[in-house]
């Protein structure tokens, strides 16, 4: 399962062992123990990676492969492309813009992308530098 934690500034993208049922599962019990408004809904997260990154092709090829269409993939420029997934936002509002989306796809593709996503930081933490 992919997880993306949007925040006021920023986002992380994480891969969780956990399956999507048993995540949610437990993000419930706890919005119920602590009193907590909770909203599921479908949606769709979008974000972009260079598009030179090692394993760029793998991750496209793993896209081609899987017929679900969680995963899209669109070319923004020379540098970039966007990254699309269908999923589910959770917050504590439907209008709340800080929260959590989550998604789950093959194993394989979800690994590639969170190794590209991280790959991805590590550049731009190394070009602000």
């Amino acid at each position: 399962m992919l997880k993306l934690t949007y925040t006021e500034n920023s986002f992380d993208l994480e891969c969780l062992t956990l399956s999507l049922e048993e995540w949610v599962a437990q993000r419930v019990i706890l919005a119920l123990r602590v009193g907590q408004n909770l909203c599921i809904e479908p949606s769709t997260a979008s974000f972009l990676l260079p598009v030179d990154l090692p394993g760029v092709e793998v991750l496209k090829a793993e896209v081609k492969r899987d017929d679900r269409e969680i995963i899209a993939l669109c070319t923004c420029d020379t540098q970039y492309m966007e990254v699309t997934l269908q999923g589910f936002w959770l917050s504590n509002s439907s209008k709340d813009a800080v929260g959590v989306f989550f998604t789950t796809m093959s194993d394989r593709a979800e690994f590639f992308l969170h190794k590209l996503w991280q790959e991805a930081q590590a550049c731009a933490s190394v070009m602000s530098e």
